[in-house]
């Protein structure tokens, strides 16, 4: 993936759209019956005509055909256009997802406020992966690989013995919509030591997910974590362990030293 991520990397390419022939209580019925969408590009072949939303359905008649009520002053992303230029562009014009169009002025795809998001996650954690290995190296003197893969929330060891409830729900609300930042996680001779992300591990436990993708930090020898110390000094051995906090927020400024 390239520096900077375009909107091509993050689109989704199997579009649904509808024909400005179909009547609005047609379409209504299929905004109602999809998965969260709310609202259509209107095509003609694979050309873009307009856009139809559930707020132009409103108080239209059932009969009316698509055409009439649709928004034809269209704002479109290209492929090679920056997600964070997209992003301003949904930000300013209040537009949830945008129709992506070729040079031919062809649909190829849309992306969304939640893809643009998925963006921004998936950059972030590099950075803190990157930071947690050179602080690894530079406390045990040892060499690291990184590798990422799926990881089963079984094998994992804790390393934070509590989760608050309020960033647990936020947790969950990311899992439910594909926003979950991957975990890190550090394999130290074979055992698995959650680094980052336990209110991520235990909303996905609770959710009933098994698996969820991770970065996994494998030092090439074993070392004397903190971290190990720590998850065996408060008795944690696998997520259920951790407890649930509900009566307090997390703080703002947390400062552990588990390494």
């Amino acid at each position: 993936m390239s520096g900077k991520p375009t909107v091509g990397e993050y689109m989704t390419r199997e579009v649904e759209t509808v024909s400005p022939d179909e009547t609005v209580a047609a379409v209504a019925r299929r905004m109602a019956d999809s998965d969260g969408h709310n609202g259509f590009p209107v095509t003609q072949g694979r050309t873009v005509e307009g856009f139809v939303s559930a707020g132009d359905l409103l108080l239209a008649d059932d009969e009316a055909p698509v055409f009439t009520v649709m928004t034809e002053d269209l704002i479109v992303a290209h492929p090679d256009m920056r997600v964070t230029d997209a992003a301003r562009v949904i930000l300013r014009s209040g537009i949830q997802r945008l129709p992506v169009v070729d040079d031919a002025d062809n649909l190829v795809g849309i992306i969304s406020n939640t893809d643009v998001v998925r963006s921004q996650i998936e950059r972030a954690t590099p950075g803190k992966v990157g930071k947690l290995m050179r602080t690894l190296s530079q406390i045990h003197g040892v060499e690291l690989d990184e590798v990422r893969r799926e990881v089963a929330i079984a094998d994992l060891t804790p390393t934070q013995a509590r989760v608050y409830a309020d960033e647990l729900e936020g947790r969950q609300y990311e899992l439910e919509h594909g926003l979950a930042e991957p975990l890190v996680v550090i394999d130290n001779g074979g055992t698995l030591y959650l680094a980052d992300g336990h209110h991520r591990a235990m909303a996905a436990h609770e959710a009933g997910i098994e698996a969820m993708d991770a970065y996994v930090i494998v030092p090439q020898t074993p070392v004397d974590l903190g971290m190990a110390k720590t998850a065996e000094k408060e008795g944690l051995r696998v997520v259920d362990d951790i407890e649930v906090v509900d009566y307090a927020r997390h703080p703002l400024v947390e400062t552990t030293k588990r390494l």
